[in-house]
């Protein structure tokens, strides 16, 4: 039986939502297919797989991408689907253990992806902010104003986003100095 779930996630906080995810694994809910806040289960034997989640380098259909998801596709890895950038992947327990980041190195790689994007899209949504606020100057509708507001929260929350990811990448960096 299939069972559909919408959650929303913090980009920062994958790792809060893979742990979702394996949670509900270990209840005997197997993701099958992913949409913007929709997850798609399947129930299954409790525990039978584990999942990982990896914002790519470049769009899902580039040839990178392509390659690098059939590279993981040989060593058991199921590509399951992804949302714009993010790709959700999973791999049989009896497989053995499923880890994308073996190392520091790339784990520090990965999180400077996710605040690089950040980077791009706050600018442009300070952007979206300042131009509705303007409309409203000129024009004096609510709706250019309720733009704004919206625009500049989402703002906000970029910049905690950035803040965080930046924080972990520390962390990762503190811990690789030590190791060194």
């Amino acid at each position: 039986m299939r069972h559909t779930i919408h959650k929303w996630f913090w980009a920062w906080d994958f790792e809060k939502e893979e742990k979702w995810l394996n949670t509900m694994s270990a209840q005997g809910l197997q993701l099958v297919a992913v949409g913007f806040c929709k997850y798609v289960f399947e129930e299954a034997i409790k525990g039978e797989y584990t999942y990982r989640l990896e914002l790519l380098e470049n769009s899902l259909s580039n040839a990178e991408s392509i390659s690098y998801i059939r590279f993981l596709e040989e060593t058991d890895v199921e590509y399951i689907g992804s949302v714009i950038r993010w790709a959700y992947f999973r791999k049989k327990v009896t497989d053995g253990t499923f880890e994308i980041y073996s190392d520091i190195d790339s784990k520090i790689k990965h999180y400077k992806r996710i605040r690089a994007l950040f980077f791009t899209v706050t600018p442009i949504n300070v952007f979206a902010t300042l131009l509705n606020l303007n409309n409203y100057i000129e024009c004096e509708r609510s709706i250019n104003l309720s733009c704004s507001i919206v625009s500049f929260l989402v703002t906000l929350l970029l910049v905690l986003g950035i803040f965080k990811i930046s924080k972990k990448i520390s962390i990762f960096k503190k811990e690789k100095a030590i190791r060194e």
